[in-house]
C-alpha cells in the first residue's frame, strides 16, 4: 500500500507540476513566434496603407500646387497684355492723339478768325483801310 500511495502522490504531484506549467506559459504575455509575426505583419500592413494614403495626399496638394502657379503665371500674362494695351492706347493719346487734337483745334481757330477778318488775296494792290 506504501508503494500505491507513493505512485500516486509522484502521479498528483506531476500533474500538478503540468498544471503549473501550462498555466505558466498560458498566462504568460508574449505570443508564440508565429503570433509575433502575424501582429508585426498587421503592423506592416497599417504603415504601409498610411503611407499609401499620405502618398496620395501629397500627390493631390502637388497638383493643385502647379494649377495654381498655372492660374498665377495666365493672370501676370494677362495682366501684362493688359499693361502693354493700356501703355499703347495712352502714347496714342498723348502723343499722336493730343497734338492731333491742338493742331485741329488751332485749324478751328484760324479758320474762325480768317473768316472774320480774311485777308485780300495779295494783288499788289494796298490793303483796305479798317472802318471802326
Amino acid at each position: 500500500m506504501e508503494g500505491l500511495m507513493r505512485k500516486t502522490s509522484k502521479l498528483v504531484g506531476l500533474a500538478g507540476a503540468a498544471l503549473a506549467l501550462s498555466l505558466l506559459t498560458g498566462c504568460s504575455q508574449q505570443p508564440d513566434p508565429a503570433q509575433q509575426a502575424v501582429n508585426a505583419a498587421n503592423r506592416a500592413d497599417q504603415a504601409a496603407s498610411r503611407a499609401e494614403a499620405a502618398s496620395q495626399r501629397s500627390q493631390q496638394a502637388a497638383a493643385q500646387a502647379q494649377a495654381a502657379a498655372s492660374r498665377v503665371e495666365q493672370a501676370a500674362s494677362d495682366a501684362k497684355a493688359a499693361a502693354d494695351r493700356a501703355e499703347a492706347i495712352a502714347s496714342k493719346t498723348t502723343a499722336g492723339g493730343a497734338t492731333h487734337h491742338r493742331m485741329r483745334h488751332h485749324h478751328k481757330a484760324a479758320a474762325a478768325d480768317s473768316g472774320a477778318a480774311a485777308p485780300a488775296p495779295d494783288s499788289g494792290a494796298a490793303p483796305a483801310p479798317a472802318t471802326p
